[in-house]
């Protein structure tokens, strides 16, 4: 084999293993993804599918049952349901301004619920 043959052979067997060491870091991210699907209440009522991503910014204007909560952002209201392991430890009622992300949970008859993947009080 010749030098240059060798060179370029050796060239590639490197970027082989150097991706082998970059690609995990990059599969391990498990935050929010970029794609938001809707950004208000209306959006999801109207246009939102199954399981789309959704960051919505309002108050919780009341509790329903456990883990269950009206969200309102002006734009209309739906049903949150937010795991008491990730509710906010601060108070919260009805004028606190949070962030949820989360996503849409379409069910039978039409129901509309975002299931909150994390709650952020807003300042």
């Amino acid at each position: 084999m010749s030098k240059s043959k060798m060179k370029a052979a050796f060239a590639v067997v490197a970027l082989g293993a150097a991706s082998a060491f970059l690609a995990p870091a990059s599969a391990q991210y498990t935050g929010p993804s970029e794609k938001v699907s809707a950004a208000s209440v209306a959006d999801v009522l109207e246009k939102s599918k199954d399981d789309d991503k959704v960051m919505l910014t309002g108050m919780l204007v009341r509790k329903v049952s456990d883990e269950k909560y009206m969200f309102s952002d002006g734009t209309g209201e739906v049903q949150v349901e937010i795991d008491d392991k990730i509710f906010p430890k601060a108070p919260v009622n009805e004028t606190t301004k949070v962030r949820i992300n989360g996503e849409v949970d379409k069910g039978f008859a039409g129901k509309v619920e975002v299931d909150a993947k994390s709650v952020q009080i807003l300042q």
